[in-house]
């Protein structure tokens, strides 16, 4: 991956009055490699500062290592120039996930161990979940829970760094198996098990155990979770990244691609419910019928995608990690923040740039 970590873009001029904005990272596998490029282009815009960071799965890893580069050194000192070194450790995080195959090679290798040898293009990482679901749990077929993640963010990640990080807040859900509650991890409960919670899906690895407490994927309860940006950071405006797309042109009638779409619509489902929310309470907000302060702001909402590019790749090339994909991602993400910030910068702190009700909402009547 020789391109990689990218060239600086051509700098953006600094206004007086930097926006202060709060992002929301969702979790998607190797697709998180389009946030990198979001968060990239985001890092290199002086006009943009960030308040807080929310993020499941691999927008908790996206999360965590550009914490990892404002985070102060060992000896309390300040790092010298923080935005470089979040790019840098989001680069290196990125280079490493694609150096190791990620989770695509174990899911490949096991599946054509179950099907005789068949081609993963063949049977597909969905279907290799479902075999693994009905035939073998991953406390047998992987019972010393191996997880090459686990070894790439200890080594490269300062977690005690992140913990006593001021700003940007860091927050990462993970999913209470036996409740099925989200769980949000911060500040000194930040760690590197928090992380792998977030990140542990059921059919590959065994649950995370944290204080006793069983943890599987974040992006099951809340992907990613809104609330700690509301109640704990300053900053009204939301970014969603957003990788799961919304919508489909097309009814799925393959096995295949059924699988794909119930996946999409599991990791959006608690996006969807936050989002619906947020809209009510904006409007009790409009009509007067909430007072606005500390308990209750109305919020500003927006949303970087990959758009129509996103959605041609399958839910599940999410288990690859393809160095030619990755890289592809990163670019896309890196042009998707580009047009947003030309078409809607001047929008934060003044407005949403995304219709809630029309695009999270749905058929919900707006007097509801």
């Amino acid at each position: 991956m020789n391109s990689l970590p990218p060239a600086p873009l051509s700098a953006e001029p600094v206004t007086a009055s930097p926006r202060r904005v709060n992002l929301a990272l969702q979790g998607g596998g190797s697709h998180g490699a389009f946030t990198w490029g979001v968060l990239d282009v985001l890092l290199q815009d002086e006009r943009i500062e960030i308040d807080g960071i929310s993020g499941a799965s691999a927008g908790a890893v996206n999360a965590v290592a550009l914490a990892h580069g404002f985070a102060p050194a060992q000896d309390g000192s300040p790092t010298p120039k923080p935005r470089e070194a979040a790019r840098a450790s989001l680069a290196k995080i990125w280079q490493g996930v694609a150096a190791m195959g990620s989770l695509g090679s174990m899911a490949d290798s096991i599946s054509k161990m179950l099907m005789g040898g068949w081609p993963s293009e063949k049977v597909g990482t969905n279907f290799f979940g479902n075999t693994m679901s009905q035939w073998m749990s991953p406390y047998q077929s992987n019972p010393l829970d191996i997880n090459p993640l686990r070894k790439l963010l200890q080594a490269e990640i300062a977690f005690a760094g992140i913990a006593a990080l001021q700003a940007p807040k860091v927050f990462v859900s993970a999913t209470h198996v036996t409740t099925g509650r989200a769980e949000i991890f911060f500040g000194k409960h930040l760690t590197l098990e928090a992380v792998m919670a977030s990140t542990c899906l059921p059919t590959l690895f065994q649950a995370v155990e944290i204080n006793g407490q069983p943890y599987w994927d974040g992006g099951f309860s809340s992907n990613p979770a809104l609330l700690p940006l509301i109640s704990e950071c300053s900053s009204r405006d939301i970014i969603v990244v957003q990788i799961n797309p919304l919508k489909r042109p097309e009814i799925p009638q393959t096995p295949h691609d059924i699988m794909d779409r119930v996946n999409e619509l599991t990791f959006n489902a608690s996006l969807l419910s936050q989002m619906r929310t947020i809209d009510f309470i904006n409007r009790l907000l409009a009509d007067g019928r909430l007072q606005e302060g500390v308990k209750y702001k109305s919020l500003l909402l927006h949303r970087i995608d990959g758009g129509e590019a996103l959605e041609e790749m399958p839910s599940s090339s999410k288990m690859s990690a393809d160095t030619a994909m990755i890289e592809k991602l990163f670019e896309m993400g890196q042009g998707a923040a580009k047009r947003w910030l030309r078409r809607h910068f001047e929008a934060l702190g003044r407005q949403s740039t995304v219709d809630i009700h029309r695009d999270y909402v749905g058929s919900l009547p707006r007097e509801f």
